[in-house]
């Protein structure tokens, strides 16, 4: 029993850095071109087009599956790096296929770390580094990136007065429209206050603006709806990505390790290993048939 756990204990002390910086190093890398170029394509996570809001529902399911595929090539990619480049010790097979799944493992974790330090400096980095805009656009609303086409139709009109200013009255339309979601929709009074509104402002009559305002709920009903269910799959594929990942980056590991000590694929990889099989299997002579 104390030789097992001086192997296991070996096993899991001789941990190889170099290999599973090199590895989290190629997954990160690999991941940022697939994801660049899902982004190129169209199958981004997110978008600065106007219109991915109003996407379908088949698109966003396309987006989901496209982070799914481009997590299973990135860890899997470092996962095998981080096998194959450790350094192979005198251990029995079991430890040995242990001690590289850690390894894909810390792969895993260390491309995860790296991913997030990037999408936080990329974060960092678009938001306003001055205080000036921030301090005039303190009384936009939430509602201005996913109902902006919303609020522009309901506040539009032939001629506006010179120099006026509807940061206001568009911040507080958009946060009334975002309520048009919600279980009891947007209130009587709320309502009575955008149709008055949207009539001083426009110089619209009373029932004109009546069907614009009716008009903006409804197409906020849509847009709010879309948003938050492109937001609700692209976020489950993301975490099913994250989950599986882990998995990956052992399976990945362990095919690393086993090529590099040069022994064949477990049993429960060996599906993968059968063009390897077949080219080492000797060629079958053609019998002949009797005359």
């Amino acid at each position: 029993m104390s030789v097992d756990r001086q192997n296991a204990g070996a096993a899991l002390g001789d941990i190889s850095w170099p290999s599973i910086i090199g590895g989290a190093l190629c997954a990160a890398a690999l991941s940022f071109v697939l994801l660049s170029f899902g982004a190129a394509i169209g199958l981004s996570v997110s978008s600065a087009s106007p219109t991915w809001r109003d996407a379908s529902a088949a698109l966003a399911l396309l987006s989901g599956l496209f982070v799914l595929l481009q997590a299973i090539a990135a860890f899997g990619l470092g996962g095998y790096i981080g096998g194959r480049a450790r350094r192979s010790a005198p251990l029995p097979a079991s430890d040995v296929e242990r001690s590289d799944g850690f390894h894909g493992l810390l792969v895993w974790a260390l491309a995860v770390v790296i991913g997030a330090c990037l999408a936080v400096s990329a974060a960092s980095m678009g938001a306003p580094t001055n205080r000036a805009p921030a301090i005039a656009g303190s009384q936009a609303s939430a509602a201005e990136p996913l109902l902006s086409y919303e609020l522009d139709r309901l506040f539009r009109a032939p001629r506006h007065a010179p120099n006026i200013d509807l940061t206001g009255e568009r911040a507080m339309a958009g946060r009334i429209l975002l309520t048009s979601a919600s279980h009891t929709g947007v209130t009587s009074d709320d309502r009575t206050y955008l149709v008055q509104t949207v009539g001083g402002v426009t110089g619209l009559p009373a029932p004109d603006a009546e069907r614009r305002v009716d008009d903006a709920i409804t197409r906020s009903q849509t847009a709010i709806h879309n948003a938050r269910r492109t937001a609700v799959i692209l976020a489950f594929s993301a975490a099913a990505a994250l989950l599986l990942g882990p998995v990956v980056a052992w399976s990945a590991a362990v095919a690393g390790g086993r090529h590099r000590d040069g022994e064949p694929l477990p049993r429960w990889m060996s599906h993968g290993d059968y063009l390897t099989r077949r080219r080492a299997a000797p060629p079958v002579k053609a019998t002949p048939l009797p005359e």
